[in-house]
């Protein structure tokens, strides 16, 4: 068994075509087809179901990939490890991030950057959290943040990052003369645009209306809160973002600010990876800086600087 045929198998499984896997690994069909073909002898089990076409993997081959996964991830982490004893820290670093996190991430990535220049992240940023954790059991990812509370987590590593609250976001010329928070009821009769459902940030939003006795019915959805400020900016729209999100733009003037009635949509986020020891140093170096840096502030109150009608 070589290293360059669990590539191939791993490839062809990702891709779930034999061409576009033999293009991914930048070699011919037939040399692909064959390089499995062959490790199919070696193991004395049949990896693929063939017909006209590629018809998925055999039960042998299903759990085959999932150990192949894993055997490329530690030779990938060993070449790091060992290239680090000569260069510094190199490599790619794979981060998949849910869109509430994506500006607390960068106070994380600015200073690891700076720190290790030859390394190179790539952040995925429009992801659910069960799909990071999916992607981190299949070692397509090195690292995930994301929210924890009704995700299994079963077998990876979580390092909680800080505590989360929410804010409603508004229009100026909406809620005129709101002077205290807004109430559920109040919400639910706004011009909503929120995430799409089956985010977690939206089913957040979606259960604590329930558990208020009102439901809330966007008229736009959008897979990126830059997006939803972006529309709540041109003033006609409303939206229920995480705090951290506005304190990042200071006092803004296009829209306003307004507390929410509760702590109802307070959570965790958390840095998670997959339970592999050693870990990778690069996943290593990152975890580190990533827990000594200080936390965004969750509590603290933004006004803004246009007065209310």
């Amino acid at each position: 068994m070589q290293f360059r045929q669990l590539e191939y198998f791993v490839a062809l499984a990702r891709e779930q075509h034999f061409a576009r896997a033999a293009a991914a690994c930048y070699v011919s069909q037939p040399a692909l087809s064959e390089a499995i073909r062959k490790l199919e002898r070696e193991l004395g089990v049949p990896l693929v179901r063939r017909g006209s076409s590629f018809e998925g993997l055999t039960p042998e081959g299903e759990r085959l990939v999932l150990g192949a996964r894993r055997i490329l991830a530690e030779r990938e982490s060993l070449e790091h490890e060992v290239a680090a004893l000569h260069t510094g820290l190199t490599g790619e670093l794979r981060i998949g991030v849910i869109p509430a996190a994506t500006t607390a991430i960068a106070d994380r990535v600015d200073p690891f950057c700076a720190a290790h220049p030859l390394v190179r992240l790539r952040i995925e940023s429009a992801l659910r959290s069960a799909d990071i954790v999916e992607r981190l059991r299949r070692f397509e990812l090195d690292i995930g943040i994301l929210y924890t509370q009704g995700v299994d987590t079963t077998g990876l590593v979580k390092r909680p990052l800080y505590d989360e609250q929410h804010v409603l976001v508004v229009g100026n010329d909406l809620l005129p003369g709101r002077t205290g928070a807004a109430t559920w009821a109040d919400i639910a009769e706004l011009p909503m645009c929120l995430l799409h459902k089956g985010m977690r940030g939206r089913d957040r939003i979606d259960e604590a209306a329930t558990a208020h006795g009102v439901t809330i019915t966007p008229r736009l959805e959008a897979d990126s809160i830059s997006t939803l400020l972006a529309f709540v900016s041109r003033g006609g729209w409303a939206s229920i973002v995480p705090r951290v999100w506005v304190q990042r733009r200071g006092a803004p003037t296009d829209f306003r600010v307004v507390e929410l009635e509760d702590e109802a949509l307070s959570g965790h986020v958390a840095l998670v990876r997959v339970d592999v020891e050693p870990a990778s140093v690069l996943v290593k170096a990152f975890e580190d800086m990533a827990m000594v840096l200080a936390a965004p502030p969750a509590s603290g109150r933004i006004t803004s600087s246009k007065p209310e009608a």
